[in-house]
């Protein structure tokens, strides 16, 4: 008697496989996926030869953020431009390296909008710690015509249809939600696929772990000061920060804790990108019932005013994002 192995479950499968239980889980948003996931196993397989391929190092440039641009985060911006640029149900592609949008369909195609940050974590590049890419799609609003691009563009980040991100690390990870729980795949380079690894992951209620880069500690917030002082003194926490926004929200996700990036006098407004770092992340920090704060109001319902708006940030397990708020 022949048995038949367990059934092979790839990203664009899965999404397949939720039509009818998730109304964004349809052939064309499938093949809007898949876009996604050919463009991370690019990066990916770059990123993992980097080091022979003379694309480590600065591209000689300052991005629209200010940041001086690395030969890889150039590598990925590219890639996801050339693969999601030819799917013709996506009409913009919004990146946080571009100054600008780019439009690509009229709005009667492309129904969609895709914003992502294409390398996060990149001046690690060099020291050989976990990166990744971060990705938001949003509706494109039919009723808004004409020009006015920068509208369809600045959504609440609960107006979102689906966002992930992919993490480069030791294996190479994909996390998404669509509105339906976060399921993670996982990388095998053999077949070159994602493959299924954990449906309706969920984030631990609690923690005892925190996450921030203390050497601005004297520059927080009174509260988030005496969150601190709280936790290594009298709540047995301990600390863990790479610097790299994926990979720490990648271990929070899976081990629960809190990550705190707030504002400081020199940043009022904290420095991650709302649009291309904190909404995604929060979208599926919730989905997998941890909470994601700017210190005064949800995340997610924050009203976008400007494409490279920055914010602070308080995201992680429920009951550990809800204590720092407390301070």
């Amino acid at each position: 008697m022949t048995t038949i192995a367990p059934r092979i479950t790839t990203v664009e499968r899965h999404m397949l496989d939720l039509n009818g239980r998730n109304p964004h889980a349809t052939p064309e948003f499938s093949w809007l996926m898949s876009g996604i996931t050919l463009a991370t196993k690019i990066i990916a397989s770059y990123v993992q030869r980097a080091g022979l391929m003379e694309i480590i190092g600065e591209a000689g440039r300052v991005n629209v953020q200010g940041e001086v641009v690395q030969k890889l985060d150039e590598f990925a911006n590219d890639t996801l431009r050339r693969c999601l640029g030819y799917r013709k149900n996506i009409g913009i592609l919004v990146s946080e390296e571009d100054e600008e949008p780019h439009v690509i369909q009229e709005a009667e195609s492309g129904k969609y909008i895709v914003l992502f940050d294409p390398l996060d974590g990149s001046s690690n590049i060099n020291a050989n710690v976990s990166i990744g890419t971060i990705f938001s799609i949003l509706h494109r609003d039919p009723a808004v015509t004409g020009n006015d691009v920068k509208s369809q563009i600045l959504q609440p980040g609960c107006k979102q249809v689906a966002a992930g991100y992919v993490i480069y690390g030791s294996s190479t990870v994909l996390a998404y939600t669509a509105g339906a729980g976060v399921h993670m795949f996982t990388l095998d380079p053999s077949i070159g696929a994602y493959l299924l690894a954990e449906e309706n992951v969920k984030m631990p209620e609690t923690g005892n772990t925190y996450s921030c880069n203390e050497a601005y500690e004297k520059n927080f917030p009174n509260g988030i000061r005496r969150y601190l002082k709280w936790a290594k003194e009298d709540g047995g926490f301990s600390s863990r920060y790479i610097g790299s926004l994926v990979a720490d929200f990648h271990r929070t996700l899976i081990r629960g804790g809190v990550f705190l990036y707030p504002g400081t006098p020199k940043a009022p407004e904290g420095k991650l990108r709302l649009l291309y770092e904190a909404n995604p992340l929060a979208f599926v920090a919730e989905q997998a019932g941890g909470m994601a704060s700017d210190g005064e109001q949800r995340i997610l319902d924050k009203q976008p005013t400007t494409m490279h708006q920055r914010t602070p940030l308080i995201i992680g397990s429920k009951n550990e994002v809800e204590r720092v708020l407390t301070f």
